[in-house]
């Protein structure tokens, strides 16, 4: 009979003693409550508590990264999309996060929803397409200041994924190639004219030097001849015969000049 008894109470002061030694990890703390009043934060380590009058509630301090499901948000312009986000938050006072907050977790997403659509309701989608980090950031400081009373610290809010209307989509394909023709037709016309200058830059250069007129003229006669195998009829430049037609300007004051004079005095 002793020996029962004595059974007895050695089970019994197992099961207190596992229930008054908690052993917490390096990211954890126990906010204690002794007969229903909070009584302290404890931890990390070997945490004691009086069994039946003493109850701890674990709560972690690290990083939590929270999926915000989408929500359909129609725009300042009016127009209906899809956003998901995700959020990433961590307490950083375990009291307040227990205490003042039934369950900081799912306040914190609820918060997260509806804090997404109305940020992203008061932009435009240009805005919300072009202008995603102001928009986050503006996510990050509302988020974080209603949280705060909790113990709750957001530190980031990024806006994952946003979903167009599929007739939006193919107006901003059709916009977006306009822009694209638009760009290749100002690049075209900055090259013709760029090349126009350079050719009035070459023509001036040639007018100073009537040389480089007659090399360019023999270098055309060149490549004609090379690239084509047929006869080619070219025009004698007017240039070859400037020498003659001093000479008979020179002589038309005293007298006219015939053709037959000419080749006489050449063949002599």
């Amino acid at each position: 009979m002793t020996g029962g008894v004595l059974i007895v109470i050695g089970v019994i002061g197992l099961i207190i003693l596992a229930n008054a030694i908690h052993i917490l990890q390096e990211y954890e703390r126990a906010v204690v409550f002794r007969l229903g009043r909070f009584a302290g934060v404890r931890g990390p380590g070997f945490v004691l508590i009086i069994p039946f009058f003493e109850k701890i509630v674990r709560v972690s301090l690290r990083v939590v990264t929270h999926d915000v499901p989408p929500q359909d948000v129609i725009t300042r312009d009016n127009v209906s999309v899809k956003v998901n986000a995700v959020v990433y938050f961590r307490v950083m006072d375990p009291e307040k996060a227990i205490i003042e907050i039934e369950n900081y977790k799912f306040a914190t997403s609820q918060i997260s929803q509806t804090t997404l659509r109305s940020v992203v309701g008061s932009a435009e989608l240009d805005e919300l397409l072009s202008e995603r980090e102001k928009l986050n950031k503006e996510l990050q400081t509302v988020i974080d200041k209603e949280t705060d009373p909790w113990g709750i610290k957001v530190s980031t809010v990024e806006i994952k994924h946003v979903d167009l209307p599929q007739d939006m989509q193919r107006a901003m394909a059709r916009q977006a190639e306009s822009e694209r023709d638009r760009r290749a037709k100002i690049i075209n016309a900055m090259g013709e004219y760029q090349a126009a200058e350079k050719l009035v830059a070459a023509a001036k250069l040639m007018e100073q030097s009537p040389v480089t007129i007659q090399l360019r003229y023999l270098q055309t006669l060149n490549e004609i001849a090379a690239e084509n195998n047929s006869t080619t009829v070219f025009p004698i430049p007017i240039d070859l015969f400037k020498p003659f037609m001093n000479l008979m300007k020179g002589k038309s004051g005293k007298n006219k000049v015939s053709p037959e004079d000419f080749i006489e005095k050449d063949t002599k």
